[in-house]
């Protein structure tokens, strides 16, 4: 019940509600005791009082336990309207009740602080577990492009006189590849931060799917020289109301995936398709695809396949995904029958007009 957030709430409302749950109930019951019997109305409200503890703090569950008691006793045990109790059986009954209402309601506080404790340690330990895998990953994967820059660097510095041209180009090229490495493993940093802040806000406009997704090819082309990538743009595409810097960073991080982790010489299809109203996106490739045991986890932040050699920080699909939900969409993988792996976003998104009346 902590979804509810009910002991979150003031002091006031607490009590207000604790008490409303033992007063409606009571009022229900006193119009129908003659069919239901007394002793089942003492049921009925020790249930209200299991309720209020399961809900509140122990103070308005205390007070709703000493309510019901008085009440069943003024209204319900003979003879009514009065304190008094009439028989040693009903004597008995009433104590039992309010012992039983105060031990429920104590026990039943006890057992959810002692469950929220419980939560609190386990989330304790994932958040560290989540920062030792954090760490580890990070002084990889920043320690070697940093090395490599100060390297060539150095190398630059200290005998650039003794490099040929070619030699100095080589430096330079190692030194924009670690570079370009080194700030897009920052940019997947800040981007999960923007997400798990919930800071992240659309900055919708008309985008044409067609350029974005060749500007993002175009981006990839230093790193996907032994991979072909496919896009056969579509003239029937309607302009689509998207974020462009959120969709250009999903794309580009699903296609350095697939370049990352399928065999040189492999091919990555992209396309792109207008269905009722929404924005769909596949992405494919011919490689080995996923372990099928795996694919639940794929989305998961620092995921990396076992027993994989390949760089990264496990970052890249599953800030494409909270890109992709962000729109309201919704990003799955699945193997391809013939091999190879399939992403789709299906983003519902409004359309232009015009090309929209070309479509029909």
């Amino acid at each position: 019940m902590d979804f509810l957030k009910t002991r979150k709430l003031s002091r006031t409302k607490q009590f207000t509600i604790s008490i409303l749950l033992i007063v409606v109930p009571s009022i229900f019951c006193f119009f129908t005791v003659k069919l239901i019997g007394y002793r089942a109305v003492a049921l009925i409200l020790l249930l209200m009082v299991s309720v209020n503890a399961i809900l509140f703090e122990i103070f308005p569950v205390m007070l709703s336990a000493l309510l019901s008691a008085l009440i069943w006793n003024f209204f319900f045990i003979p003879p009514i309207m009065t304190l008094h109790i009439g028989t040693p059986e009903d004597g008995l009954m009433f104590l039992m009740y309010f012992v039983i209402a105060s031990i429920n309601a104590v026990f039943t506080n006890k057992i959810r602080e002692l469950d929220r404790q419980e939560r609190e340690e386990e989330d304790r330990k994932k958040t560290i577990k989540l920062y030792d895998t954090l760490l580890n990953t990070l002084s990889h994967e920043l320690r070697t492009p940093v090395a490599t820059i100060i390297g060539a660097v150095d190398t630059l510095k200290e005998i650039k006189h003794l490099l040929s041209p070619e030699d100095q180009s080589e430096l330079l090229s190692q030194i924009d590849i670690a570079t370009t490495r080194l700030n897009r493993q920052v940019e997947n940093l800040l981007n999960m931060s923007r997400l798990e802040s919930g800071m992240l806000k659309l900055n919708l406009d008309w985008c044409d799917l067609n350029e974005l997704v060749f500007s993002v090819v175009e981006k990839n082309s230093s790193t996907s020289h032994e991979h072909t990538i496919i896009f056969n743009a579509s003239e029937q595409l309607p302009l689509f109301k998207l974020d462009t810097g959120l969709m250009e960073q999903v794309i580009h991080n699903i296609i350095s995936n697939a370049i990352q982790y399928t065999p040189a010489n492999s091919f990555i299809v992209i396309e792109a398709a207008y269905h009722s109203d929404h924005c769909v996106i596949s992405i494919s490739d011919n490689g080995k695809g996923f372990p099928e045991n795996e694919i639940q986890h794929v989305f998961d932040k620092f995921y990396r396949l076992p027993q994989s050699n390949k760089g990264g920080c496990g970052l890249g699909l599953s800030i494409a995904k909270g890109f992709t939900e962000a729109h309201n969409g919704t990003l799955i993988l699945e193997n391809k029958e013939e091999g190879g792996a399939k992403f789709t976003m299906t983003i519902p998104a409004e359309s232009s007009f015009l090309n929209r009346l070309k479509n029909d």
